[in-house]
């Protein structure tokens, strides 16, 4: 019996990435064989996220567009796991036909019996279970990331209940996994030739809080750096009331852990903060900065911020631009405020026009790009830690890599203009030019990395 040929789409963050390598690692390879090109494959999967409404819009055109491969091309069974079923469970019945089977966040260890239970030209099946599953160090998982990088996700679920957020209803209450569990994973991980793990969660500073035995993020730091293969370890999605003393000095004194710190701010003035339900106002936040930036220099900091929350004035916003003038970050991320039903938020009051959303975001976007540029110029004549990636995309000429201060598909790339490396080598490279999100340099030798 010829094997099924199965595609997958994963839309979204990485943590639903981790979701899909688990659900292609539940397929059994004597029934089954993974590919790239839908238009090739007998089954295809959208794996998709719903987080705001550029999410979801983006969901459903991904998936009508691989509908069109039932009549173009081999598949005959079209699935739709993840975030919008979990949501949407009966409108996606009704607005879908296309789908034959739709699966929730909670579902992935399921697909091949929910696969199995298929029979052709039935009514579309919704699937959905509760979002409770977490896999651990014995799940199965096709990893989909680059041989030398991957995503761990340490947790599941949420508990903190920001007003703007509907992830606690997709992903359920937070669920920690075992530091055991989760040494074991990066240990099989690093012997396999990953040399960068990283850290998520929807709040990774609330690992262990469900948990009762104690466990803490600092905990399982201080297990996982004693992995001897394990080069690079990044700490992502860090909720800011959470990053006490002992963290900050864990990244500190260990070296494995990189100085880049991604803490999603989403605002700094305190009457939006405190609508938003967050546990922190900009008194804590400044002090919280200047506390990272004492004791670890050098330290890359990421964050997000949200504009046109429900009530946002222009003095609000104003408060917020000059916060990011003052350059505390190397990287942002902005959002446009999306209303979204089931949260607290979406019923407050003096909703803000799309119009005065898209004007803030890029005013915001434009003072960051010109932080970021001042930063990454003040790099040029630095020696600095680069994960060698590949030949870049711009020209075959040319190597491109990741720098220690860019975490995967989110920051900026280093474009490599002189000497040799092999894929997934970490190689000291002498920085000689910058643009806003982007370095230049050169690969060196017998150099010690940070010196200028």
């Amino acid at each position: 019996m010829d094997k099924q040929k199965v595609s997958l789409v994963s839309l979204g963050c990485p943590k639903n990435l981790v979701d899909a390598e688990v659900m292609l690692g539940h397929l059994p390879t004597d029934r089954f064989e993974i590919i790239t090109d839908e238009s090739k494959a007998d089954i295809i999967i959208v794996n998709t996220c719903s987080f705001i409404q550029d999410a979801k819009e983006e969901s459903v055109e991904t998936i009508l567009e691989v509908a069109d491969y039932k009549k173009t091309g081999r598949c005959r069974l079209l699935v739709v796991s993840g975030c919008l079923p979990q949501r949407y469970r009966e409108e996606l019945l009704r607005e879908l036909p296309e789908v034959d089977l739709f699966m929730g966040t909670g579902d992935a260890a399921r697909i091949v019996e929910l696969l199995d239970a298929h029979v052709p030209g039935q009514a579309p099946r919704h699937e959905v279970g509760l979002p409770d599953f977490l896999y651990d160090h014995t799940t199965p998982r096709v990893k989909s990331s680059p041989f030398y990088s991957t995503y761990v996700k340490i947790a599941d679920g949420c508990s903190n209940h920001c007003s703007y957020c509907i992830i606690p209803q997709l992903r359920g209450t937070l669920r920690s996994r075992s530091i055991d569990s989760l040494v074991s994973e990066v240990r099989t991980l690093t012997a396999e030739g990953v040399k960068e793990i990283n850290l998520i969660a929807q709040d990774i500073t609330a690992y262990g809080r469900d948990r009762e035995d104690g466990a803490s993020l600092e905990d399982l730091l201080r297990a996982l750096v004693k992995i001897e293969d394990l080069q690079w370890l990044r700490l992502l999605y860090a909720y800011p009331d959470a990053i006490g003393p002992e963290l900050i000095e864990l990244m500190a004194s260990e070296e494995k852990i990189c100085n880049y710190l991604d803490i999603p701010l989403q605002h700094i003035d305190d009457t939006i903060l405190k609508k938003m339900n967050r546990r922190v106002d900009e008194q804590t936040i400044r002090a919280l900065l200047a506390r990272v930036r004492q004791r670890i220099p050098d330290v890359t900091l990421r964050t997000s911020f949200i504009v046109g929350f429900p009530g946002e004035t222009e003095e609000q916003f104003a408060a917020l631009l000059s916060f990011v003038n003052e350059g505390h970050f190397e990287r942002v991320g902005v959002f446009r405020y999306s209303r979204e039903e089931g949260t607290a938020a979406a019923a407050l009051e003096e909703q803000i026009p799309e119009r005065v959303k898209k004007s803030r975001y890029q005013k915001l976007m434009k003072a960051q790009s010109r932080v970021s540029f001042r930063k990454n110029r003040a790099l040029v004549g630095r020696i600095e830690p680069v994960l060698v990636e590949g030949v870049s995309e711009e020209t075959d000429l040319l190597l491109r890599g990741r720098s220690i201060r860019q975490a995967p598909d989110v920051d900026g790339q280093v474009y490599i203009t002189a000497g040799q490396a092999e894929i997934g080598a970490i190689v000291p490279l002498r920085i000689t030019d910058s643009s806003e999100y982007d370095l230049i340099g050169e690969i060196c030798q017998d150099e010690t990395a940070g010196e200028a």
